[in-house]
C-alpha cells in the first residue's frame, strides 16, 4: 500500500450564538479537512481547526506542503514518516502551525492503518477499556447568566452527563464563586464539576478563587494562568487542594515533559492537533504514566476517543459538540460514559452533505 496524494477542504461551522471565555469570543470554528488517498482505495481522514477560522488557510497550506513527504510511502510507516517530517522542521521550529500540520497528517495516516487492518485504533494499539467517562464541555460559558447556567447544567444531567465544566474569569472572585456554587446547587453533590479559567488569571487571583471553591468538591481547576506561565501554574497548584489541569496549549512530549518537571499541573491535557497526532499523543500519555500522572483529552471528541480507549491513565473524554455536524456517526452519552466504537480506524467519517454545506470557497 502506498500513499498517492492528499486532498484538503476548508469549512466553517457557525454557532447558534457567540460564546465567551475569559480570553475568547467565538462565533464558530473553521476547519481544514484532510483526506489522504492510497493506491488500494483505503483513505484516511483528519482535520485541524481554529476559532472563528482565523488563519485556517495558513494551516491548510502547511498541510499541503507535507504532501511530497508522504506520497509514495507506506502509510503503515507512521513512526518513520513522523520522524522525517519532524526532522524537516529543524529550521521552521517544533511548535505552532508546523506541528498542527504534522498532527493532522499523522492522524489521517493512522486512520488508514486501522481501516486496512479492519480494527478500531484502540484495539490495534491495545485497548485499555470499552468505555470512558465524559464531561459536558459545550456550555457553561462566561457570558451566561446564573439562571442560564443552572438551566443548562440541569439539561446536561438530563442528557446523561454525570460531569460538566464551567467557564470562570469574572473580574471579581465573589462573582465566579457565586456562579460555580449556583451550578453545584442546581445539579447536586453527585455530579462532577470542573472549572476552566482559560488562562485568564494571575496566580494571586487564581489562588484566592481556588480557596473559595474548595468546598464545592471540584474535579479540577483548568489553566489558571497563561499557558506559558509554568511557575504561576505551580504556585496555584501548591496553594490549593483542587487538582490543576493544563497542557492543551503545549506542543509535543517535550512540552508535556516541561510541565511535569516544573510541577505545573496534576493532570495533563494534550490537544490532538498540538501534541503531534496519535504517534506523539501515545508517547505523551506514556510519559505521564511513568510518573503516575493522569491525562485527559482536549476537544477533538470524535478523534480523541480512540486514544482515550488505549491509554490506561486517561481518565476523562472532553465532550465538545462543535464538530458533530461534520460526521456521519454520532457519540452517545449514557450514564456519564461513552462507549468506544467498534468501527475500523478512527471510527468517524466526514459527512459529504455537511462538508458541502459548510464549505468555504
Amino acid at each position: 500500500m502506498r500513499v498517492t496524494g492528499l486532498e484538503t477542504t476548508i469549512v466553517n461551522v457557525p454557532f447558534d450564538k457567540p460564546l465567551k471565555t475569559a480570553i475568547h469570543h467565538i462565533e464558530g470554528v473553521g476547519c481544514a479537512l484532510l483526506t489522504v488517498r492510497t493506491d488500494e482505495g483505503v483513505s484516511g481522514e483528519a482535520y485541524a481547526f481554529t476559532m472563528n477560522g482565523a488563519r485556517i488557510k495558513v494551516i491548510e497550506a502547511m498541510i499541503r506542503e507535507l504532501e511530497p513527504m508522504i506520497v509514495g510511502r507506506d502509510p503503515h510507516d507512521t513512526e518513520a514518516i513522523w520522524q522525517s517530517i519532524w526532522d524537516s522542521y529543524n529550521f521552521l521550529g517544533h511548535k505552532g502551525i508546523s506541528i498542527i500540520a504534522l498532527s493532522t497528517v499523522d492522524t489521517a495516516l493512522w486512520d488508514i492503518v486501522g481501516k486496512a487492518a479492519g480494527k478500531p485504533l484502540h484495539k490495534l494499539w491495545g485497548a485499555a477499556r470499552d468505555s470512558i467517562p465524559t464531561y459536558a464541555s459545550g456550555g457553561q460559558w462566561l457570558s451566561y447568566s446564573i439562571d442560564e447556567l443552572q438551566e443548562e447544567a440541569a439539561g446536561f444531567v438530563a442528557e446523561g452527563h454525570r460531569a460538566l465544566k464551567i467557564r470562570i474569569g469574572k473580574p471579581a472572585v465573589a462573582e465566579d464563586a457565586e456562579r460555580v456554587a449556583a451550578v453545584r446547587q442546581a445539579v447536586g453533590p453527585e455530579i462532577g464539576l470542573m472549572v476552566d479559567a482559560n488562562q485568564g488569571m494571575t496566580p494571586k487571583h487564581a489562588i484566592k478563587l481556588a480557596r473559595e471553591l474548595e468546598a464545592l468538591d471540584l474535579i479540577w481547576f483548568e489553566e489558571p494562568t497563561p499557558c506559558w506561565d509554568f511557575k504561576g501554574h505551580a504556585e496555584v497548584r501548591s496553594a490549593t487542594e483542587i487538582p490543576i489541569a493544563s497542557g492543551e496549549t503545549e506542543y509535543t512530549r517535550y512540552g508535556m515533559q516541561q510541565m511535569i518537571e516544573t510541577g505545573a499541573c496534576d493532570i495533563l491535557m494534550p490537544d490532538l492537533q498540538r501534541i503531534g497526532g496519535y504517534t506523539e499523543f501515545k508517547r505523551a500519555a506514556q510519559l505521564a504514566a511513568s510518573v503516575d500522572m493522569p491525562v485527559t483529552t482536549h476537544i477533538f471528541t470524535e478523534h480523541s476517543l480512540c486514544i482515550a480507549g488505549h491509554a490506561p491513565n486517561c481518565t476523562w473524554l472532553e465532550h465538545m459538540p462543535w464538530f458533530q455536524p461534520l460526521f456521519n456517526e454520532e457519540i452517545t452519552v449514557e450514564d456519564g460514559m461513552v462507549a468506544l466504537p467498534d468501527r475500523p480506524g478512527v471510527g468517524f467519517t466526514f459527512n459529504a452533505d455537511a462538508v458541502a454545506r459548510f464549505r468555504v470557497s
